[in-house]
């Protein structure tokens, strides 16, 4: 019951003690009229000049000029080590630092426990700006999240909060403004600066049907447009849901650094009292104190997470957790899934082939963009873009027009009958390919094309071959990943000759064709088996499973579903595969800069307590010491933010 009532009583002091610091730090920042880092920046100068003249003497005062810094950057430390033991025993860094002060001002060094605290509060400052710096690219995100839009009804312009949009509406935006939702351009053309979201320096020119995203600005032209995704489902918010899932305190590396610091003071106390029994010298004891503790540690691993993820953001990844990058740097096997990855997802008219000698290869594919122009269906309208692509001039429109599912379709055009489809409809319609007609496809087939053939007034005129294109970086990011060591693995739901032909372009060694979303993930459970980290690239619904069964998850953030963002651990938000080299080649430096941290602090920490107990060092010169090796670890991590491969040169 004693000791009960005594520890209550214990409570009850130190509770009042914290809210008169409080009270007073309260005061200090109403009259400086600051706060945050502006404030820690003004009780850092008070304490460092303080300091200044406690050491040089150059005024006298009734007290020494050290307590200043004790009471600023001290007390702070000491009662928050005091309320993690009393509430919930928890041992870390600052119940080391705070011995270390209290020792020192009772054996008189008052300027030893304020070079302590300075240094200490100076270390956080740096780290605190170092993560600022670091997220800083990520969290512009929140505030540039739009708060008003311009909603049209019933003729009327209405200006409502953003959050109250609803799919459908339909909205103004004027040049300047940010776009609230995402959506669809219905009338109007402008200049779009995507950089939020892309990260591209050039504003996009938009125009009717073109999409939008919001947080997007709107350069030049007003224009309408008619909301698809709002709220929670728009583009910014989804960025914003990663960002604020990304703390490097995830990280499992960060709770191994954490018991390291509990057992170092376990170590430190014992080795300050064994000193000071044997040698009868307390000053030693303080020393040890001083030097060993554990703040390099602490701060080894956090501050370089945060570096990497400020370096990854700013080549447009958005990385949920900084155990994401622990993990990819032990990746040894990197996976991709074909379509809207490797590819762009969009299939392009690669050639066009005339069997007819009454019309050119120009003619028959006129003539068939012209069938297509009332298509609703994808190859029927990559047909007529590919074509305006090539040939920025007007299509004649068809004064008749079928759809034919399944098989193509059928047109007038200025009264020539023309066929545009598959075998299956040539067969239907009566129309005969000769060997020589099908040697030619299947040099496409082979390839993984698509062949729509063109009839043209009951005569096989021709084909056009569609594909998915390959990315013009896709070969460049292949030959980089295998150069660090990892291997490359496409795994793709299209059949074997398209899976085969992209594998050879790639010059990927390895693939799997015909993939269902549960072979994807067997596959991927098939290589952990074997002990082996697997990362997973994709960008569909049925990439999903794969996304989260991998040891890394990569979501095409730009094109991929929510639902393959939302499973995956790093989003890849202006789909530049090429930057994928460079995050992987990070992640490993991240870990090697973390060993390196790690590795130098416990150095230093030990050989400065082997000066300590042999009375090299005293405990000024012993914080100077210990403490100049925290700035050093944060400025190692800093070096992250900038980091970038260097590419060797080929002779």
């Amino acid at each position: 019951m004693y000791n009960k009532r005594v520890l209550g009583l214990y409570r009850c002091t130190f509770a009042f003690l914290g809210d008169v610091m409080k009270t007073l730090m309260g005061k200090l920042e109403f009259l400086l009229g600051l706060g945050g880092v502006k404030k820690d920046i003004v009780l850092l100068v008070f304490s460092g000049v303080s300091l200044l003249i406690s050491i040089f003497n150059w005024f006298s005062l009734p007290f020494d000029a050290a307590w200043i810094a004790i009471l600023f950057c001290g007390i702070p430390i000491i009662l928050e080590a005091i309320i993690g033991l009393i509430t919930s025993f928890d041992i870390k860094a600052d119940v080391l630092v705070s011995i270390a002060l209290v020792a020192s001002v009772i054996i008189g060094e008052d300027f030893a426990a304020g070079e302590v605290a300075f240094i200490m509060q100076l270390g956080a400052l740096l780290e605190e700006l170092t993560v600022a710096k670091a997220r800083a690219g990520i969290e512009k995100l929140v505030q540039l999240t739009p708060q008003k839009a311009r909603v049209l009804l019933d003729g009327k312009e209405y200006i409502v909060p953003a959050e109250e949009v609803k799919p459908g509406d339909v909205l103004r935006v004027l040049p300047g403004e940010s776009v609230p939702v995402d959506g669809i351009i219905i009338s109007g053309q402008t200049s779009i600066n995507q950089a939020v979201i892309t990260g591209e320096s050039l504003p996009v020119d938009k125009t009717e049907g073109d999409e939008v995203s919001s947080g997007t600005v709107n350069q030049f032209g007003s224009f309408d447009m008619r909301a698809v995704k709002v709220g929670n489902d728009s583009s910014i918010q989804r960025m914003i849901r990663l960002v604020q899932s990304a703390d490097a305190e995830k990280a499992k590396i960060v709770g191994i650094a954490d018991r390291w610091a509990t057992w170092i003071v376990i170590i430190a106390l014992s080795a300050a009292l064994l000193t000071w029994l044997i040698s009868g010298e307390i000053i030693r004891a303080v020393t040890i104190l001083v030097v060993f503790c554990p703040c390099a540690l602490v701060l080894a691993t956090p501050t370089a997470i945060m570096a990497a993820i400020g370096n990854a953001t700013k080549h447009g990844f958005l990385v949920r957790e900084g155990d994401a990058l622990e993990r990819l740097a032990s990746v040894s096997k990197i996976t991709f899934d074909k379509t809207g990855t490797l590819t762009y997802g969009v299939p392009e008219v690669i050639a066009c082939r005339s069997f007819s000698p009454s019309y050119t290869e120009k003619e028959m594919y006129t003539l068939a963009a012209s069938a297509e122009t009332r298509s609703e269906h994808p190859l029927g309208k990559a047909v007529v873009r590919c074509y305006k692509k090539e040939f920025p001039t007007s299509l004649p429109h068809p004064s008749q027009f079928q759809m034919l599912p399944g098989r193509g379709v059928t047109a007038v055009i200025d009264g020539i009958h023309v066929y545009a489809g598959n075998e299956k409809m040539l067969e239907e319609q009566g129309v005969l390919l000769s060997q020589k007609h099908l040697a030619e496809a299947e040099t496409y087939l082979v390839q993984g094309c698509t062949i729509i053939y063109v009839v043209i007034n009951k005569n096989v005129a021709g084909l056009l071959a569609l594909s998915d294109t390959v990315r013009a970086e896709s070969a460049d990011m292949i030959q980089k990943i295998s150069q660090l060591k990892i291997q490359p693995i496409l795994l793709t739901g299209d059949h074997e000759d398209s899976a085969r032909t992209i594998a050879q372009k790639l010059q990927i060694t390895e693939y799997h064709a015909n993939c269902l979303p549960e072979d994807k993930l067997n596959w991927i459970g098939k290589w952990q088996e074997q002990n082996q980290f697997v990362c997973m690239i994709g960008d569909g619904i049925n990439d999903a499973p794969a996304l989260k069964k991998a040891t890394v998850g990569i979501a095409m953030g730009g094109i991929g579903s929510d639902i393959a963002v939302e499973a995956a651990d790093i989003a890849l938000v202006d789909d530049e595969i090429k930057e994928l080299p460079h995050l992987m080649a990070l992640a490993k430096r991240m870990m090697f800069t973390i060993k390196c941290n790690l590795s130098f602090s416990m150095g230093l920490n030990f050989l400065a307590i082997i000066l300590a107990v042999s009375g090299v060092l005293n405990p000024v010169v012993g914080a100077l010491v210990h403490n100049a090796g925290s700035v050093a670890v944060i400025l190692h991590s800093a070096y992250l933010l900038t980091w970038k491969k260097k590419v060797k040169k080929n002779n």
